[in-house]
């Protein structure tokens, strides 16, 4: 994703993904820069996300985790969600993968908001759980691409079908699997 990234530090409307959204980012009205704030916010949150919930959170001092935790809902809040749900709604593929993009955006700023408000009533479980769902929906980036890479490879479809199919498997199925970790945790 870092890689991803790096490509659209030369600020054009040229590179990778924005080569084939043309009519958007010359017709529609801040497009573009929405568009680099979720590309180089996310990849903030991607990271923090790598120190917060796996076992190196556990050698954190928890002052830096409280702050690191802050630097995520703020990001992921006001600019990385918002910024999501914006070009969500011109996603290629039609009102499919623009539902998608849009619940996504949505539940990712619902599951971070609450675990703030969980941690903040000192309800450190419900904290836990909706961090590692957020987080969850954060890795959609890498696994949108992960899909794309096997439905292309494995069936070989028009890539707006694959499209619309990997917008839902890149998010659901990660809520899927965190729900089932977090029901097995219980036990």
């Amino acid at each position: 994703m870092i890689q991803i990234t790096l490509k659209y530090s030369v600020l054009t409307d040229e590179v990778a993904f924005l080569a084939i959204k043309q009519d958007e980012v010359e017709h529609v009205n801040g497009y573009l820069p929405v568009f680099y704030i979720h590309v180089f916010f996310s990849i903030f949150v991607l990271l923090i996300g790598l120190v917060q919930l796996f076992p190196i959170a556990k050698i954190v001092p928890r002052r830096i985790h409280q702050w690191l935790g802050y630097a995520y809902v703020i990001i992921v809040v006001i600019f990385a969600a918002p910024s999501g749900i914006f070009i969500g709604y011109y996603a290629n593929g039609g009102l499919g993968a623009k539902f998608a993009f849009i619940i996504l955006g949505i539940l990712w700023i619902f599951y971070t908001i609450r675990a703030l408000v969980r941690i903040k009533n000192k309800n450190f479980k419900g904290h836990q759980r909706d961090m590692w769902r957020s987080y969850a929906l954060t890795l959609s980036a890498l696994t949108l691409r992960l899909w794309k890479v096997i439905i292309v490879y494995l069936f070989k479809p028009n890539p707006m079908e694959a499209y619309i199919v990997v917008a839902w498997l890149g998010w659901v199925l990660n809520l899927i699997l965190i729900e089932i970790y977090i029901n097995y945790s219980k036990k």
